[in-house]
């Protein structure tokens, strides 16, 4: 395989797990509480801020960065929940839909007032160090982000199948009703979907805020993306959004690296018409058609 093509696919993978990450949490919302939040991408804005914070200005180790934004992540999910989501329990979709764009709005407006306009670099935990093995030059944040992602899809597949509360978020997603039947306390299921969905926001704010400058623009395009990424790998479907995720990723680092980076943004656009036509159900269509 050329060197080149290489690099470009380990790259296309790292962003495309990004996609993922964010794409999961649409995905949790969706199944658990039939939720669509706009404000998913500001998840991934705040994680990144907040990892410069404790990274670049108060320069804890990374990995107490990496804890310390996931968790701070977590609670901001909760707040989310509790402010944006919960009062409207039991409203019109369209109701709680405009809420969560509001809300996006205001993290934008927030994080912009606490960290200013100005866009940020943050460059831990590799620095601006690159690795040349055999003529091919990686990027060791590529190789994070896919080992991490990988990480935190084994564990949400563990908690969903391996722990009563996973079970009982899975069950929820199924029949609402029919859980609230047998005692499930699905207020609590919405609070926890939500938590898990902004910390992985979170986590992917911190792993691509290397990548990227961290500004707070950055969080509409992921968010944007990752939405697409939910609908190619089937809307609903977990292992969907991770497969949607990781097909735009390569796509779009491809057709850029061979195309024009100008335009980068309308790829994913003509990936998803692409597979609308072709694939209107996404890669793992057949799963949501059952769940429906």
């Amino acid at each position: 395989m050329d060197n080149f093509l290489l690099q470009l696919i380990i790259a296309g993978l790292a962003m495309g797990s990004i996609y993922a990450l964010v794409a999961l949490g649409f995905v949790l919302l969706v199944n658990a509480v039939n939720v669509i939040n706009f404000a998913q991408g500001e998840f991934v804005m705040l994680g990144a801020f907040l990892a410069f914070t404790f990274g670049a200005v108060l320069r804890l180790p990374y990995w107490a960065t990496a804890v310390l934004t996931v968790a701070a992540g977590a609670l901001i999910g909760v707040l989310f929940e509790r402010l944006a989501y919960h009062p409207l329990r039991g409203r019109d979709p369209s109701i709680i839909l405009v809420s969560t764009l509001a809300a996006s709005v205001f993290l934008r407006n927030l994080a912009m007032n606490i960290w200013g306009p100005v866009p940020f670099s943050f460059t831990e935990p590799f620095g601006p160090v690159l690795w040349k093995v055999r003529g091919i030059t990686l990027v060791p944040q590529h190789f994070l982000i896919l080992a991490a992602t990988g990480v935190l899809v084994a564990a949400l597949y563990w908690f969903l199948f391996h722990t009563r509360l996973g079970k009982m978020m899975r069950a929820a997603s199924q029949d609402r009703f029919a859980a609230q039947t047998i005692g499930i306390r699905v207020g609590s299921i919405g609070v926890v979907t939500f938590m898990i969905a902004a910390a992985f926001g979170a986590a992917a704010g911190l792993l691509v805020a290397p990548v990227f400058f961290v500004s707070v623009d950055m969080g509409f395009s992921v968010g944007l993306k990752a939405f697409i990424a939910t609908i190619i790998g089937g809307w609903g479907s977990v292992p969907g959004a991770v497969a949607g995720g990781l097909i735009l990723g390569l796509v779009e680092v491809l057709a850029t690296a061979y195309g024009s980076s100008e335009y980068k943004d309308v790829v994913a656009f003509a990936v998803l018409i692409l597979f609308l036509i072709a694939l209107p159900r996404g890669v793992f269509g057949e799963k949501v058609a059952e769940k429906a």
